[in-house]
């Protein structure tokens, strides 16, 4: 896997307490790379066509699928999982990032999308989601390359895991008398 993180999730659980990873999170993350992982023909990156959803059912609502676009290199979302509608407070399908997000949100999801083009290798990170106005909640993400020739990605298959206090639990501040 990628990321300044190299260990994969199974191996680095003293990471993921620190960054405060609830185990539901963690567990899906191991569940889709052992799937993914599964997908693999000799050495050759699964494609889209390999991908079976009724396999990870109980995982869809937070699941994405990412085309990658060729000269210049774009990447739109052709399927996000309804779960995704409340992290982004609308709907993302069939958006672009610079749709999605703003300029710096956008600039960090293309720099880790690339790496996984370039890199032909899943990646996995911790994104906050303070440029939406929730500082409180992150996102547990991790991208899997596809690639309809085994070899060229063309597409990236995502899920997220909400991490953080939502907000209507958290403390205000203010007390009873």
């Amino acid at each position: 896997m990628n990321q300044s993180d190299s260990n994969t999730l199974s191996e680095s659980p003293k990471l993921l307490t620190q960054i405060g990873v609830q185990g539901s999170g963690a567990r899906a993350h191991e569940e889709l790379f052992a799937y993914w992982a599964s997908r693999r023909a000799s050495g050759r990156l699964p494609s889209r066509a390999g991908i079976h959803p009724e396999h990870f059912k109980r995982h869809l609502p937070t699941v994405s699928l990412i085309d990658v676009g060729r000269d210049p290199r774009a990447y739109r979302l052709r399927l996000a999982g309804t779960g995704l509608y409340s992290v982004y407070g609308r709907e993302i399908t069939g958006r672009s990032l610079e749709e999605i997000y703003n300029s710096t949100a956008a600039e960090y999801w293309r720099t880790e999308l690339d790496r996984v083009v370039e890199d032909r290798r899943p990646a996995v990170g911790v994104h906050n989601l303070a440029w939406r106005g929730a500082p409180h909640l992150s996102i547990l993400w991790i991208r899997f390359p596809l690639a309809s020739n085994g070899s060229d990605v063309d597409m990236i298959l995502g899920y997220d895991a909400l991490i953080g206090q939502a907000a209507e639990n958290s403390v205000s501040g203010i007390r009873a008398a």
